[in-house]
């Protein structure tokens, strides 16, 4: 098995193994500085300023024929089958804990190298980006591997509590709390990767949730734990999901987006939630361009690392988060003063779930063909004995195929895809959920923002990185 690098961002490792000849080449040929194992390396040889143009202006035509078709698609959910739950909530969540307290054993007491760590590759390319991503083509498989389900209930039980402290009252804030303090730590802090550092984290937070859903109740957890909270939002563009009933469970069908129709209004919190995950997503992307590197003075190509540049990073993500948070605002705002009436911010903030989803599925889409090999290898052989605990043959981690000019064009397409079609269905929720009453000139904003939105995202995933 190769030797995997102390960071999930991204290496060279053809001349990182010569420093020398390495740096000698870079400086006598600067344009090979970014001419490795980098998706940047093949994708910033491709036409993409056709590609950013074409979707920007397809977004745009879309909000335009869906203002002037004054009838929209019908988006209803129709039932597949129904069958008898087989394995209860409360099981299936109680076996995730289990699992979640072997892997923090793991993270404590295994193999300090991030690549070859249970902890560290089941989280972040298992918990972070597999189920999110399942969760969007097949509904929510977040709740059944929920590692508070079972045991808050079994504590509920023993300690006979029936009441709540009033948690709820505080909404979706204490998810906001949550999820800032991970993309910090997932962005800024200086060990994300580390196992043990991860395991300590991971545990503390786990119990704090613990008690306090304890205290409030499971049905907490909906609104107050982040991950409860950012996947649930982002199954929410799945064609096929799951209604439970009693001990019966249904799976339906309709078009993507379908179950964002039925939600409810998002709440202020909710909202400032829905804004810090786009924000997060474009500040992991901006934070490794040239643009961003120079501004915070940086020298992209021999960057000082992240301890010294923590206090940019955070003023950049807080700046990021506030900014989109006005720009969403500002054009719901406006949208409603054009329009004289309809665009209230909770329903119109719905559509944003769909570009949420897309981002996250295009942002980590490299990082899943690339990190989720080590995953399958320490899988595999999880003692690193030579085992095969998933039958798959020896094989080999290779990270080749990112510098293929066949295949990188494959990949930058499906992320293409990913966020164009992000947009598009945030356009169409957007026409259906703004509501009758308002004018078609109320729409104008929002597609604004939209197009700018569409032509940021292409434009983080097509330009030079450091990482």
């Amino acid at each position: 098995m190769t030797r995997a690098p102390k960071s999930f961002k991204g290496f060279c490792p053809e001349f990182s193994k010569i420093p020398a000849l390495g740096t000698a080449v870079v400086l006598l040929f600067p344009s090979l500085a970014f001419a490795c194992a980098l998706p940047p390396s093949v994708i910033l040889t491709l036409p993409t300023g056709h590609y950013i143009t074409a979707a920007a202006l397809t977004v745009a035509l879309t909000a335009i024929m869906g203002l002037a078709a004054h009838r929209l698609p019908a988006m209803e959910a129709r039932p597949v089958w129904a069958r008898r739950v087989l394995v209860p909530l409360s099981l299936t969540s109680y076996l995730s804990f289990v699992a979640f307290l072997a892997l923090i054993f793991i993270g404590l007491y295994g193999e300090r190298d991030p690549m070859h760590n249970l902890m560290t590759l089941v989280f972040w390319t298992g918990v972070w980006i597999v189920i999110p991503l399942a969760s969007m083509l097949v509904g929510n498989l977040w709740r059944p591997f929920n590692p508070w389900i079972g045991p808050v209930r079994i504590a509920r039980t023993l300690l006979g509590r029936t009441g709540s402290i009033g948690l709820s009252r505080l909404g979706h804030w204490p998810a906001v709390a949550g999820y800032a303090g991970f993309v910090w730590f997932q962005m800024v802090s200086l060990y994300p990767d580390d196992p043990a550092v991860l395991a300590k984290v991971a545990l503390t937070y786990w119990v704090v949730v613990f008690v306090l859903a304890v205290l409030e109740g499971e049905d907490w957890l909906d609104r107050g734990e982040f991950l409860t909270v950012l996947f649930g939002f982002i199954a929410k563009v799945a064609p096929l999901w799951h209604d439970s009933d009693g001990n019966r469970r249904r799976l339906m069908r309709g078009w993507p987006g379908t179950q964002v129709l039925a939600m409810p209004p998002l709440s202020p919190s909710a909202v400032v939630f829905v804004s810090l995950a786009l924000a997060a997503l474009t500040f992991d992307g901006l934070a490794e361009t040239f643009w961003w590197q120079g501004l915070i003075g940086e020298n992209p190509l021999q960057p000082t690392g992240r301890s010294a540049v923590m206090w940019e990073n955070t003023a950049g993500l807080l700046g990021v988060l506030v900014l989109t948070l006005g720009l969403i605002l500002g054009a719901i705002l406006l949208g409603r003063r054009l329009g004289g009436g309809g665009f209230a911010t909770g329903p119109v903030m719905l559509s944003f779930l769909a570009i949420a989803a897309g981002y996250h599925a295009a942002h980590y889409l490299v990082m899943l063909l690339t990190a989720g090999q080590y995953t399958l290898a320490a899988l595999n052989d999880p003692l690193m004995t030579g085992d095969s605990w998933l039958g798959l043959p020896p094989f080999f981690v290779s990270f080749g195929f990112l510098a293929d000019p066949s295949v990188m064009p494959l990949i930058y397409g499906l992320q293409f895809a990913a966020i164009l079609g992000a947009h598009l269905l945030a356009v169409l929720l957007g026409l259906k959920l703004a509501g009758e009453g308002a004018r078609p000139i109320a729409h104008l904003p929002m597609t604004g923002l939209m197009v700018a939105y569409t032509v940021l995202g292409l434009w983080l995933l097509s330009t030079a990185r450091t990482g």
